[in-house]
């Protein structure tokens, strides 16, 4: 549709842009949420329908909004609003901190303290059921780690929730999952104001997008936000093997946009964990860990290929969390043997024969680079000598995998920005040297990966942008790490304008 065609009420000019990496001016005509036209700066003078907004932006730079492939949207927003422990170097630091923020509380208001972020894979000494119950006392206490797939308890959480825990007071995997599902059943309208909070936050880092993996019925869940006036950035909400009969049922599948979603709520793939995580020890692995054992494989190899059969039969996109080395070959087998494209969640240690199958399947590997360097100590424990394949980004991407990035949030920040500081730098700007350089992305490859394969605004593209006051190409490490956003549009309507 020529931009003078447009309801003026349906038609922004975002005037004196720049595109990343050059100089030149353009204009750009937003019409009906979709980018009609990109001309240069003054060219088209005068195209604009009379009446429709016009924004001069004074030569900032634009590109396509940012997605975060991978995140637990409600537990997220919960950690924003708990004990937070990832600066703990030891489990007696942590059960310290804890102590320190619960001065006057008995326990008789009945809430249970709840902490998160701790990293007990690199600590000297371990976690115990004792050294929480000393800190605590009879208060109800639950610390969830950085990576969730383990919590430590005192003996009043054991007992509140009904779960076994022995001298350690750690659950792991499955148990651990529920009882994090169970300490996130707060009343509704507290979780989904502190989900707008969050959610708000991210708009203002250029984020249009999330795929929440929150494991619950999440379609429900964010149909009630959308109702309630969530309107921040679009959810593609995940389905776990447990829900698939109810969502098969329900006519869902993978890209579905659902009624009552306002536009913004599609169904996301179905996610598959087969194996634990590094901080855990249980990421399912080639090799034995240094003190024994290889980790776990939490969905046999028969069942996992039922599950991708079923995925590709009932149109739903698999995406399978494999962390380990043994447990990315199992995927990769899985999906050759079902036939069906999809994607692997984390890849954080592949085996060097295994890279071009993810290519050959036409595999997207949705990494999260910010793990590389909160995991760096733990993976040249764990794998020592092995790391040069640990969070091989280069070598998927040259390998012909598509590459997605993401957060985890809460396992690391909804912050897109860090998320790919961390996957060209393989540093943290801090001064400490980078780990593993030869694995980095280029800018431009990290943007790309970051916005579904756009990687530069077109014409015909969603008016799904970012307006940056920088160019993302040129500013340097630190700036780019912390890159200062002007506003961000979804479908063309502002969801952050900062100061323009």
């Amino acid at each position: 549709m020529p931009a003078t065609d447009a309801d003026p009420a349906n038609h922004l000019l975002l005037a004196s842009v720049r595109l990343p990496g050059g100089t030149a001016l353009y204009d750009v005509h937003v019409v009906d949420g979709v980018v009609a036209r990109i001309a240069t700066a003054g060219e088209a003078a005068g195209t604009a329908a009379p009446g429709a907004q016009v924004l001069d932006l004074d030569g900032r730079y634009l590109i396509p909004g940012l997605w975060d492939e991978h995140v637990h949207m409600t537990q997220w927003a919960l950690a924003a609003n708990r004990i937070d422990l990832s600066g703990a170097g030891s489990a007696g630091e942590a059960a310290a901190v804890v102590h320190s923020q619960m001065a006057g509380r008995d326990g008789g208001d009945g809430l249970t303290v709840v902490g998160v972020g701790f990293r007990d894979a690199v600590w000297a000494d371990v976690p115990s059921l004792a050294l929480l119950d000393g800190a605590t006392g009879g208060v109800p206490t639950a610390l969830l780690s950085h990576d969730l797939h383990c919590v430590w308890l005192n003996s009043a959480a054991a007992s509140r929730y009904g779960v076994a825990v022995d001298s350690s007071g750690l659950l792991r995997e499955e148990p651990a999952f529920a009882l994090t599902r169970e300490l996130g059943k707060l009343p509704d309208e507290v979780v989904d104001e502190w989900v707008q909070e969050s959610a708000q936050t991210a708009a203002a880092r250029g984020i249009v997008g999330i795929v929440d993996f929150e494991m619950t019925w999440n379609r429900d869940v964010w149909l009630r936000r959308v109702a309630g006036g969530f309107e921040a950035f679009r959810v593609e909400a995940g389905v776990y093997p447990q829900d698939l009969d109810r969502a098969v049922a329900a006519g869902m599948r993978t890209g579905q946009e659902l009624d009552g979603g306002a536009g913004l709520l599609r169904v996301g793939p179905l996610k598959v964990l087969i194996d634990g995580s590094l901080n855990t020890r249980t990421a399912y692995c080639v090799d034995p860990y240094p003190h024994g054992g290889r980790g776990l494989l939490t969905v046999s190899e028969a069942d996992l290929l039922e599950l991708l059969v079923r995925a590709r039969e009932s149109g739903f996109v698999p995406a399978v969390h494999a962390i380990g080395d043994a447990a990315n070959e199992v995927a990769l087998d899985a999906f050759a043997e079902a036939g069906i494209a999809g994607r692997i969640e984390h890849a954080q240690f592949v085996r060097s024969e295994d890279f071009a199958r993810f290519g050959q399947l036409g595999l997207t590997a949705s990494v999260q680079p910010a793990h590389a360097l909160d995991d760096r100590d733990a993976a040249d424990s764990n794998w020592a000598g092995r790391t040069d394949r640990a969070f091989p980004l280069r070598s998927l991407l040259a390998a012909g995998a598509t590459l997605a990035l993401g957060s985890d949030a809460p396992v690391a920040p909804l912050e897109p920005w860090t998320a790919m500081s961390a996957a060209t730098t393989r540093s943290r700007q801090d001064g400490r040297g980078p780990w593993h350089p030869e694995q980095a992305l280029t800018r431009q490859e990290a943007l790309t990966a970051s916005t579904r394969g756009r990687g530069t605004v077109r014409a015909g593209d969603p008016a799904d942008l970012a307006v940056l006051d920088a160019d993302p190409l040129a500013v340097s490490d630190a700036r780019f790490a912390a890159m200062p956003v002007a506003a961000t549009l979804v479908a063309g309507r502002f969801t952050f304008r900062g100061g323009l």
